[in-house]
């Protein structure tokens, strides 16, 4: 079977990053070779775009910065891990890909579908993941989740974290609109769940994909 690439998306607070470390141990474990990766990010570029684009103390409330960023990041990203590793034969796990964009700044921040179609067709020539999980649950609880204790303590909540409830709902009907238009490639799990819970829906999500059959 040939090398894919699977990508995880869903808001802040999800979990989705929690399962995406799962699935490569499930990958593993069937003996596929895994590179695991992130946006915006996964290269030395990509981290400084990806510093600047959470900064708390930053002040990067465009969208099309915004997206212009995400999508410079994406294009090395792209080139320099993405591709490479597909071409010598190994799986992609990347937590977010396009469609983060499109959900973030498209139906979150309100930048024209268009502009955004016409960015990812410059910077990726419109590429789609083989496979894209979505990992869905509740805008409030999301924000709770991302804004929460255990975050704040570790020093991890990013500007993103600090949005109101109004755009977490619209970056949410945003991803749902995407699985809806693409059926055959996003796939929905129910992240409400307990952790293993969700583990259990996502590898039985990647197990047609894969080849693969029930336990």
């Amino acid at each position: 079977m040939p090398p894919l690439f699977i990508t995880f998306e869903g808001l802040d607070g999800s979990g989705k990053s929690t399962q995406i470390e799962a699935a490569r141990g499930f990958l593993e474990s069937l003996g596929r070779d895994v590179v695991l990766t992130h946006e915006p990010g996964g290269t030395e570029l990509g981290e400084r775009l990806r510093e600047a684009f959470l900064d708390p103390a930053g002040d990067l409330r465009d969208g099309l910065v915004e997206a212009l960023v995400v999508f410079a990041s994406r294009r090395q990203h792209l080139l320099e891990v993405v591709e490479p590793a597909l071409a010598a034969g190994r799986d992609v796990l990347c937590d977010r890909f396009t469609d983060s964009t499109i959900a973030y700044q498209g139906a979150g921040r309100g930048v024209a579908m268009e502009a955004l179609e016409r960015l990812d067709a410059i910077a990726t020539g419109s590429r789609r993941p083989d496979l894209t999980l979505l990992i869905d649950v509740p805008a409030d609880t999301a924000r709770g989740r991302a804004a929460g204790g255990r975050r704040r303590r570790r020093g991890a909540v990013d500007r993103l974290d600090r949005e109101r409830l109004a755009f977490y709902e619209r970056v949410r009907a945003g991803y749902l609109e995407i699985a809806a238009s693409a059926p055959d490639r996003v796939r929905v799990i129910d992240g409400r769940g307990d952790v293993e819970a969700t583990a259990a829906a996502t590898r039985e999500a990647l197990r047609p994909a894969l080849g693969v059959d029930d336990d």
